[in-house]
């Protein structure tokens, strides 16, 4: 399988939402982060050819959430979220900036990673990699990794906000390292696509742990 992977820069600050179909041409496709307007997302679906058939959300920060409500009940697709973070999606008040209106919505399916779900005819790992936020998910297809807001090209995942902590990103990045190749493409929740290997030999934050390997 070769997964086709549609980048999107959705929301007031451009989070990513990624559109993922199993191939060029498949007739369905899972959403992962759905970050902005839901009109946009069922019009590139439609563009596309393609319906969508399940949702992935990798943590409850609200910039990753603001479309998940009205894509979920446009289409009938369900949502997939960590347990850790349901509130922030099942409650949103209160959690979201001055401006930003969030349609709170619940949940189908709670993870807590280490789980296989197959969306889309595809079959994604579930990763529990806590650090930016305190029940983060990634989900891994084929050598892509939906790293949500845990690793980025040339950074990583802020630190200094509630439930969140250093040294547990850290060992969330090395549990990546340790379980998938370098060459895994990373799709991040902000900015350009990297390579796990890239950022490893590379990413100034990762110095640790390249202190470690060198070890």
């Amino acid at each position: 399988m070769s997964l086709r992977v549609e980048q999107l820069s959705l929301g007031p600050i451009g989070t990513n939402c990624y559109v993922v179909r199993s191939e060029l041409g498949a007739s369905e496709a899972t959403v992962v982060d759905p970050s902005g307007d839901a009109t946009e997302l069922r019009l590139t679906l439609a563009h596309m050819g393609a319906r969508c058939d399940g949702i992935l959300v990798t943590h409850g920060h609200w910039d990753h959430l603001l479309g998940v409500a009205d894509l979920a009940d446009g289409t009938g697709a369900s949502v997939y979220m960590p347990e850790g973070e349901r509130a922030a999606l099942e409650s949103p008040a209160g959690s979201t900036p001055a401006g930003v209106s969030l349609r709170p919505h619940a949940p189908d399916v709670l993870l807590l990673g280490g789980e296989r779900i197959e969306v889309a005819g595809i079959t994604f790992d579930v990763r529990s990699v806590p650090g930016h936020s305190p029940a983060h998910l990634a989900y891994e297809a084929d050598g892509c990794l939906f790293s949500g807001d845990v690793l980025f090209a040339g950074s990583v995942g802020r630190t200094d906000l509630p439930g969140a902590g250093w040294d547990e990103l850290v060992a969330s990045i090395r549990s990546l390292a340790e379980a998938y190749p370098p060459e895994t493409v990373v799709y991040p929740g902000h900015g350009p696509a990297t390579t796990l290997g890239h950022e490893l030999d590379h990413n100034p934050f990762l110095a640790e742990l390249r202190a470690e390997r060198a070890g």
